[in-house]
């Protein structure tokens, strides 16, 4: 078959068939990128909550841990005013009185 055949068995034995056949591969191949950019801004956008949700998940626990922090630094701060302001101190083993009931 020679090569003449072979464009007019395609189709392409004039010029503007050709150009029309390339336009159709070139809107196929926008058409494919089109496809592949949507899915992969909605992958990233799902991505993009999740990491939001986690994020929310972090400051909850983080304003918990703010609160048990602030919970525990309440007692060091009464011992403390306890010690410096009414001079209180633990008394020795041998001050402890055990009273039976």
């Amino acid at each position: 078959m020679s090569s003449n055949s072979m464009w007019n068995w395609l189709g392409l034995s004039e010029r503007g068939s050709a150009l029309v056949l390339v336009l159709m591969l070139a809107l196929l191949c926008t058409g494919l990128g089109v496809v592949k950019t949507t899915h992969e801004n909605r992958y990233e956008f799902n991505r993009l909550q999740e990491l939001k949700s986690e994020a929310n998940a972090y400051g909850v626990e983080w304003g918990q841990l703010l609160i048990e922090q602030s919970t525990f630094g309440v007692e060091g701060r009464i011992e403390q005013k306890a010690v410096e302001q009414l001079a209180m101190r633990l008394p020795s083993f041998d001050q402890i009185v055990m009273v039976a009931q």
